[in-house]
Parts: C-alpha cells; structure tokens; sequence
C-alpha cells in the first residue's frame, strides 16, 4: 500500500493516452478566476460574519495567505507533472498509493459537496431575486433544507440536475463563454465595490473582533470555501499548453486577483450595513445554520446581513439600491452553475483517473457511446450533489469541502518537501522559492485551518476517512494496476474529452 506510481510511468501514460492541449495562461486565469469566485463570496461572507463580525477581513487575509502558501506548491507540482488528477496524482508519484487514496477520497468533500454548497448558494439569490424583483412569495419549506427551517431546497437540487444532464450531454468548447461568465461575476463585485466603499461607516467596525481571535479563526476555516476552485486550475494540466509556463501563472494569477476582490467586498459590507454576530442570551454567537440562529433572524426579520441568503443583494438593497441590489441576484443566477459545473467536472476527473489507476472499478470511467462522456460517474455525482443541496445548508456543506481540501493541500505541501529531497536532479520548470519555509507554512496553515473547523465538521471528516480506508482495502488495494504492474486500460476519448468549463444552455 506504500507502493509508488514513478513520475516517468505518469509522464509516460500522459504523453500515450493525453487529452489535447489547448488552453493558455489567459484561459487557465479565467478558469480560476471562474471557479473561485462563488458561493464563497456572494454567500458566505454572510457565515463570516456570524462568526468573526467585522474581523473577518483578517479571515479573508489568513485564509488567502494559506492558499498562498499551497498555491506556490501546487504550482511547483502542477507544472513538473502536467496530467490530470491534482492532487491525488502528486500524491501517488511521491508518498505511495494509500496516501493517495486517502487525497483522492477527500477530494470527494471538495469538488462534490461544494458543488452541493454553491447549488445551495445559487439557490438563495434565485429565490431572492423573485421574490424581491417580482414580489413571488415562495414558501420557505421548499427553498431551504431541514437544517436551515425548512423542509427541501428544491431550486439547489434542480440546478444540480440541470448541471449534471449538461455534463452527461457533453457541449463543445467555448473559452469564450467562460470568459463572458467570469466577467459577469467580476462585473458584479465591481459594481458592488463601487457602490459600498464610498458610503462606510467606520463605526461599524467596531467591535472588530466581537468574538476575539477564536472567531477569527473559525471565519477563516470556514471562508477558506471562498478560495477553493485556484486547485481546479491543475485537474485541467494536461488540456494546457506549455504547462510548465502557463500552469503558475493561472493558479497564482486567479488566486491574487480574486483576494483583493474578496476584501473590497467584505469591507463593503461591513462599512455599510454593519457585521455583528446574532448572540443568544449567554452572549455566545449561534453556530450559521442552525435552528436557533433561523429562528432569531425570523424574529429579527432578516434586519441583518448575517441572516441573509443573498449577503451582497441585500447589502444594496439596504443601502438604497434595490434594482442593483437585483441585478446581482441576476449576476449570481448566471454565474454560479459555471461553478457547480466547474466543481462537478473536476469531480468527475478524479474518478476517472482514479479508475484509470485500478483504484475504482472500471464502469466509473465508460464512455457514453453518443456523448463521449463518462456519463456513469456523472450520473452517480450528481444525484449526490443533488442531495446535498436539497437538505443541507451552506455553511454546513462549506465546512465539509473545507475539510477534504484542506487535507489534500496539506499533502500536496508535504510531497513537493519529499520530492525535493528524493529526487533532486529532476527538471522544475517552476521551483516553490524558499520551499523549506513555504511548505512547512502550507501545511501547518491547512492543519491550524482544519483544527478551527467545527468539531462536527472534523468527526465527519475521520467518519468519512474511515469508510475510504474500508472501501480501498476491500477493492483498490487488489484491483491497483500499479501492484500488478498493468497498464491502464479505461480511457475517455482523447478527441472528444469533456470540455473543463462547458457553455450554459443556449449559450453555443
């Protein structure tokens, strides 16, 4: 189970069986820019604030400055070895076939149930804007889940479906309806910007920190969600041209441009509408999504931005801008499934390289005969994906991506430290500078990051450990090709792989 997969035998099967090459720096940017920007901020800032108040602007810089860190390493990974599989692939060349599992397993939590959390986040903004531009009362006990006092999001689980038959269906390439939905987002933050900054209030940051650093830090684990997608760029490695090039430059370009974004956005909200956490009578902060804190905000009447759905429709709304207000709600409806897709296809990628390993059984990666899709995992990920977000809230679904990323950049750090040392000579078109620190600081960002996660949350995460350890001794441990030293045999069709960032409907 410590067995290794050598870097030249990954290289070796990429260059055989590789996709095509087609998407350059601008491209691999725009997919980050694309996957990151979210649910995260459109949503979450709202969970922040419930946590941190107004401090969690430093939230917003810890978590960007681990990502940071990780992003330096996955770069260096990323562009030594240019194939699919993220994380899960650098596991495997360097640290052995049951840590790789393990990377694999989690990335599940990442891409899967955060596709659940932006299906759920798309959901609040869609139903906002209906009811706020249309004046439609929809009931809450079909727009939230039972966590969240109601009874079935039915607008998350159906925009999950409507991904997953897009992803079965399979659509041509269009960068360019890629690049048209990243500017729709970023459009949106912008004019969001330009409407909040000029009219803070700096009394409103004040308490800064209302729950001292304890706050801060559980903000931080939980909005690290506002930056996972930068790793999404690397599962796309060997649809990339001149990956040693290009494959820094889209990690650490997106994930700059989208921090300073980030911190515009919080600051706007907290200088405008306030960012103080609802307390019960003890003057402990209600835990986001809980049915204590629904039931204060119904009491409260949605009067603060810690009980809204849709954080950054509401904050213009509040501030005399309702039409604008809805014209992010609109920006969001459009945006956000560019995400689930982003999230489910990386999800997707991994199963089937995983299958390709031997690691999972083969019918996860055949080829629908039509499509040229791997329609059976698709199929089978989206249906979860669907659950989640029908009965699960936001910041519930956010902590547990948060978990199985966080143990995966971990492990990406450690195995760029590893193969410095194991293998030396090998050529690093990009080498992590100062790599003895960076790595280190990396790791230990993702471990302080994780421990800061709800105790429930990190229960979930060893339960779900658990039963991936079952599932690789009783199938991956004998099925690995690796161990039996044959040649992987399951592949997509190289000329017609699924496209990274396929157009929305009607958008070809």
């Amino acid at each position: 189970m410590w067995r290794v997969k050598p870097l030249d035998a990954i290289l070796a099967t990429a260059e055989k069986k590789s996709l095509h090459r087609s998407l350059g720096p601008f491209q691999l940017t725009m997919l980050g820019i694309g996957a990151i920007i979210g649910t995260g901020i459109f949503v979450l800032t709202a969970e922040a604030a419930q946590k941190a108040g107004p401090g969690m602007i430093l939230a917003f810089i810890i978590a960007g400055f681990v990502c940071a860190v990780a992003a330096l390493c996955y770069a260096e990974m990323a562009a030594m070895v240019p194939v699919s599989g993220s994380a899960y692939t650098y596991s495997y060349a360097v640290m052995g076939e049951l840590l790789a599992w393990m990377v694999g397993w989690a990335l599940i939590l990442e891409y899967a149930v955060a596709a659940g959390a932006v299906s759920v986040g798309w959901s609040g903004y869609v139903v906002g804007l209906l009811e706020n531009a249309f004046s439609i009362d929809i009931p809450d006990l079909l727009v939230r889940g039972p966590f969240d006092g109601g009874m079935v999001n039915l607008p998350a689980a159906g925009i999950a479906l409507v991904v997953t038959a897009l992803l079965v269906i399979g659509t041509r390439e269009s960068a360019t309806v890629n690049a048209f939905l990243v500017a729709i987002k970023v459009a949106a933050l912008s004019l969001f910007v330009v409407l909040a900054v000029p009219v803070m209030n700096m009394e409103n940051f004040n308490p800064f920190m209302p729950l001292g650093f304890a706050g801060v830090s559980a903000a931080a684990a939980s909005i690290f969600f506002a930056y996972v997608g930068f790793d999404a760029v690397s599962t796309a490695a060997e649809e990339t041209k001149n990956p040693q090039r290009n494959m820094p430059i889209g990690l650490i370009g997106s994930l700059g441009i989208c921090t300073i974004f980030y911190i515009l956005v919080a600051s706007g909200v907290i200088g405008t509408v306030g960012a103080q956490p609802v307390l019960d009578a003890s003057g402990a902060a209600m835990r986001p999504g809980s049915p204590e804190l629904s039931a204060a905000c119904a009491a409260l009447g949605d009067t603060k931005v810690v009980c809204s759905k849709e954080a950054l429709a509401w904050t213009l709304r509040e501030i005399g801008w309702p039409q604008i207000g809805n014209l992010i709600g609109l920006a969001a409806g459009l945006a956000l499934p560019s995400v689930i897709l982003m999230m489910m296809f990386g999800q997707t990628r991994i199963f089937f390289v995983m299958s390709r390993d031997g690691l999972l059984p083969p019918v996860l990666s055949k080829v629908h005969p039509k499509f040229k899709t791997p329609h059976v995992i698709t199929i089978i990920t989206g249906i979860f994906v669907a659950l989640f977000a029908a009965f699960f809230p936001v910041g519930i679904l956010a902590d547990i991506s948060n978990s199985g990323t966080l143990f995966a950049f971990a492990m990406v750090a450690i195995a760029v430290l590893v193969l410095r040392r194991t293998d030396p000579d090998r050529k690093r078109p990009f080498r992590t500078p100062a790599v003895v620190v960076v790595a280190p600081l990396a790791a230990i960002g993702c471990v302080y990051l994780f421990v800061s996660l709800p105790h429930e949350t990190q229960l979930m995460f060893v339960g779900w450990a658990i039963v991936g350890l079952v599932v690789y001794f009783a199938y991956g441990y004998r099925k690995s090709h690796v161990a039996h030293g044959s040649p992987e045999t399951h592949e997509l069709d190289a000329d017609a792989p699924p496209n990274p960032v396929p157009p929305l409907p009607g958008a070809e």
